[in-house]
């Protein structure tokens, strides 16, 4: 085992650790909270829904652990169990090993593989523990078709992709990383064009926003923002989840602003105008353009290191395989990177903690902060979202900030 592989074991068994004791601190830390609801939420929130909400995220642990258990199990007979090299010889049995056809068949094996191993976790969430908790909708005729729906758009448009990637990899030479970072920008920006209008409604049923006068207000706020969008929708949330949410989607003039069904059954119009405003509060500090011009450089950095990783021999034995051709560089250089990453979740989390802050901040402003706090109250609670997380837990994994702060937050504003 050279040194290579002693340092990619050490951060994947070390992240996992981490991961595992991040999980049992917040349930301890929830648990120990169950029976006192915060005195801020105190007068909204019932103890019975805060407990529900403790319950709730014990529930979820678990899973949770045991999908960062597989992974990393996956890794491991993956590389140094010879699992990838495997596959890679029984395809070079029906395929010119090295060719185009022969690392699309790898790499998309390794995706049903992936899908396989979380399969067990996805059905025991949807039909165990969202059930147990009154959130699953989702039925499982309903289920096989919406992953029949991601199997065809994954042949459809993954299979194509990877088979020009690989084709780039052959022709490009050294500097195939830069051309393959080039596929990756314009993929991902056309993905965020239609998206709204080609794929989503695959899914989902969008129709034209309905309520007249909540129609007015929500125009009017659109207008007070300087956004124009291609249109106003509900989304037929409800089918699957009695989770809810708003968001706006697309570029250019495929942007079109969403409500889930379920959010507009839970919320007034003042709540909904300002939940609206601060999804606004993300178009107009133009945080999705931030993290892609963060992003971008980041993963022309990562494929090149990949590209000088897939010149270097040892990297490859360090790993478990025998083959050196592009498809298993990009395969490795995949299993191997959540464990390199691990380390910068909790940047990643505090910019998106602050991209809230800022996006509530433009709300209450724009709206009014004391209907954005009533309505994550809200939210909170039909979401059973908990009210008391661990604080290192949330530092590595919350996206958005704890409850208490960001409340907080918004009422000083009010103030």
């Amino acid at each position: 085992m050279n040194a290579f592989a002693v340092l990619f074991l050490c951060a994947l068994l070390l992240g996992l650790a981490a991961r595992l004791a991040l999980l049992r601190r917040q349930v301890r830390h929830v648990r120990a909270h169950r029976d006192a609801v915060p005195t801020a939420f105190a007068a909204a929130i019932a103890l019975a829904s805060h407990r529900r909400a403790a319950d709730y995220t014990a529930a979820r642990a678990p899973l949770a652990a045991g999908e960062a258990i597989a992974a990393a199990a996956f890794a491991l007979a993956l590389t140094f169990g010879g699992g990838l090299q495997a596959v890679h010889a029984a395809w070079a049995a029906l395929l010119p090993a090295g060719s185009v056809a022969h690392g699309t068949a790898l790499l998309a094996t390794l995706g049903v593989l992936g899908w396989a191993l979380e399969l067990p976790f996805v059905l025991v969430r949807i039909f165990g523990v969202e059930k147990k908790f009154g959130f699953n909708r989702i039925t499982p005729r309903l289920f096989i078709a919406d992953t029949a729906r991601e199997a065809a758009l994954a042949a459809a448009i993954g299979l194509p992709l990877l088979a020009v990637l690989l084709w780039l990899i052959g022709l490009a030479g050294a500097w195939w990383w830069l051309w393959a970072w080039a596929l990756w920008l314009g993929v991902n920006v056309l993905v965020m064009l239609i998206w709204p209008t080609f794929i989503a409604p695959l899914f989902n049923t969008f129709t034209p926003l309905a309520d007249a006068a909540l129609k007015a207000r929500v125009e009017a706020l659109l207008a007070r923002c300087g956004f124009r969008s291609s249109g106003l929708f509900v989304m037929d949330g409800s089918r699957r989840s009695a989770h809810g949410n708003a968001y706006f989607t697309g570029l250019g003039a495929a942007k079109r602003i969403v409500f889930f069904d379920t959010l507009l059954d839970k919320l007034d119009a003042d709540e909904v105008e300002a939940v609206l405003a601060h999804e606004l509060g993300h178009f107009h500090h133009r945080h999705l353009f931030r993290r892609l011009a963060v992003l971008a450089p980041a993963s022309l950095a990562l494929l090149a290191v990949l590209g000088w990783l897939a010149a270097q021999p040892g990297f490859f034995t360090a790993l478990g395989m025998q083959a050196q051709d592009g498809a298993s560089a990009l395969a490795l250089f995949f299993l191997i990177l959540p464990a390199f990453t691990f380390p910068f979740a909790p940047l990643l989390s505090h910019w998106s903690r602050t991209h809230e802050f800022q996006a509530d901040a433009y709300a209450a402003r724009q709206s009014s902060a004391t209907a954005l706090a009533s309505a994550l109250v809200k939210l909170y609670r039909d979401n059973a979202a908990t009210l008391t997380p661990d604080p290192l837990y949330s530092r590595f994994f919350d996206s958005h900030p704890p409850a208490a702060e960001r409340i907080g937050r918004l009422l000083s504003h009010h103030a």
